[in-house]
């Protein structure tokens, strides 16, 4: 099994959304099958093949998000995280202003989900291999 530890060290190498499918691979490696990360804190609950769960701490201050979301102005912001020219807490922020809860990580599928508050579906991307 996986730790948190492990799951840090990978995300570490993250500055930007562009590095965003090397850390993909990276934990894919250690056995993570998929995981969900919250906006308001950036706390993760990472799941393994055969169902455990760990689950990180928060990694800033709780964020208000609110109940509607703006996505074309998401949109834009994760267009700009992608293309490197935001880090990892200002895409958070971003995602909390435009109204976007949490984002789940399928690594079998290859896809990254975006979900408003109510659990409405915003976005689904396909993750590009490394």
């Amino acid at each position: 099994m996986f730790t948190i530890a492990q799951i840090e060290s990978a995300h570490s190498k993250v500055k930007s959304g562009a590095d965003f499918p090397n850390y993909i691979r990276d934990i894919k490696l250690l056995g993570v099958e998929g995981f969900t990360t919250y906006v308001n804190d950036s706390h993760t609950v990472y799941q393994s093949a055969d169902g455990r769960e760990i689950r990180s701490e928060g990694k800033y201050e709780p964020m208000t998000i609110p109940a509607n979301s703006d996505i074309p102005h998401f949109e834009a912001q994760l267009k700009a995280h992608q293309q490197g020219k935001t880090d990892y807490f200002t895409f958070c922020n971003d995602c909390a202003e435009t109204g976007i809860e949490k984002w789940v990580v399928n690594l079998d599928g290859m896809t990254c989900t975006y979900y408003d508050k109510a659990g409405k579906e915003i976005l689904v991307e396909a993750i590009p291999q490394a």
